[in-house]
């Protein structure tokens, strides 16, 4: 038996205690562990220091050190997060739906655990701590394989975790950190049918599409953030210049980030100046359509490619649209399904937007950064679905479980006629 098969079976039986395990048990034991890291700031700052420095003397972008870098304020936001999950409704036992039928039986539909999740990743060492939060109160063991660039940190804050485990009397297998990071051990662990019930990848589309296409076990796919700004010809002006600011410019590098902006031609020549000088002022790149660019003659030129891009980054794309079709028909040929926003004072087209798009998240007049698990209501979030399984959009606790059939009945049979 290879090393990351005897961790998944462990991770598995210890799985099997937490299904088990009260909500105030659970609850007790997520509170321990946001303890648990801020008493181990100092440690997880100094080994996250480490990851910083080798990935800057490699070379990494920008967006890639965002994602990767703590600070204290950083460190006490994946404490609370923590906390907020330890305080949202338990998933676990939850009946969405009973009736009794004709015969007397009683039916309920019943959220259980999933089993084991494992958590593929890449340097965002938020996310060990975020998903062992989720995956532990939706009763689930927990096997994360975070990227080489994170090592120190998801160790460091791995193993403040894993105290709180011991303390609480939970087996610390329930959190398993992946050391080996080799890329066949990946893929093995990502053929475990019998052991592994989900595997979630979060990180780039090179990632995802790795995982998809060498897992066995059902994956969670999210390729990329492509969200659009849509600004409809009734739309406040001084109120869509907000969202796009925010969109775009507050935190570039990560998926709900805005990275096309469609202007409806009646507004565009009013709006789109105001917005280029706007966006410019902080840094941002335009690349504009020929009609846009008659009102931003600076501006370069878009392309076929810009507008299917993830850039995470500070660079936008930018059309001038004719109708509010012609920005849907936009986004559903270069959209990614994750997060569209329309800014208009029209209700009708507000409500045929929302209607007309399939996307995860969409937002009328509010800000694409909202699309968040923790912004949503979820607590912390374990990614975000792009794919139509039994979870879309910014998946929480609640996604971490699946209903299951539970009968009660007095001897009833489905043949009397033969006893």
């Amino acid at each position: 038996m290879s090393d990351i098969q005897q961790h998944a079976l462990q991770c598995r039986d210890a799985a099997q205690v937490l299904a088990q395990l009260s909500t105030q048990a659970k609850n007790d034991l997520l509170r321990g562990m946001a303890d648990a890291l801020l008493a181990d700031a100092d440690a997880i700052l100094a080994a996250n220091a480490r990851d910083l420095a080798a990935a800057q003397e490699k070379g990494i972008s920008g967006a890639m050190l965002d994602r990767l870098r703590l600070d204290d304020k950083r460190l006490a936001g994946i404490a609370q997060a923590v906390r907020e999950v330890a305080e949202l409704p338990d998933p676990v036992g939850l009946v969405t739906r009973e009736e009794t039928r004709p015969n007397g039986i009683r039916i309920q539909r019943v959220r259980v655990p999933l089993g084991v999740v494992a958590m593929i990743y890449e340097a965002r060492p938020n996310v060990t701590a975020d998903a062992a939060a989720l995956c532990l109160k939706a009763g689930n063991g927990v096997i994360l394989r975070g990227g080489s660039e994170a090592l120190h940190s998801n160790t460091a804050i791995a193993g403040a975790l894993k105290r709180a485990l011991r303390e609480h009397d939970v087996p610390e297998a329930a959190l398993t950190l992946v050391e080996d990071l080799r890329r066949e051990t990946m893929v093995e662990l990502l053929q475990l049918t019998d052991i592994v019930d989900l595997a979630i990848p979060r990180g780039g589309e090179g990632l995802i599409r790795f995982v998809a296409e060498h897992a066995r076990v059902p994956v969670i796919k999210h390729y990329k953030g492509v969200c659009h700004l849509f600004v409809d010809a009734s739309a406040d002006p001084e109120l869509s210049l907000r969202l796009l600011l925010d969109g775009k410019a507050s935190r570039p590098g990560v998926c709900n980030a805005l990275e096309t902006l469609l202007v409806h031609r009646d507004i565009a020549p009013s709006f789109l100046p105001q917005a280029a000088a706007a966006l410019r002022a902080r840094g941002v790149e335009l690349r504009v359509d020929d009609a846009g660019r008659a009102f931003v003659p600076h501006a370069g030129a878009a392309t076929d490619e810009d507008f299917a891009a993830e850039f995470l980054d500070l660079i936008l794309a930018v059309r001038v649209v004719g109708d509010l079709q012609e920005a849907i028909d936009h986004i559903r040929h270069y959209g990614s399904d994750h997060t569209e926003v329309i800014t208009t004072r029209d209700s009708n087209n507000a409500e045929r937007f929302v209607q007309a798009l399939r996307s995860a998240v969409v937002m009328v007049n509010a800000s694409s950064r909202f699309s968040d698990g923790g912004e949503l209501g979820l607590g912390a979030e374990i990614g975000i679905s792009t794919t139509r399984l039994h979870a879309y959009g910014p998946m929480g606790a609640e996604s971490l479980t699946v209903e299951r059939f539970v009968v009660r009945g007095e001897g009833q049979v489905r043949h009397p006629d033969l006893l």
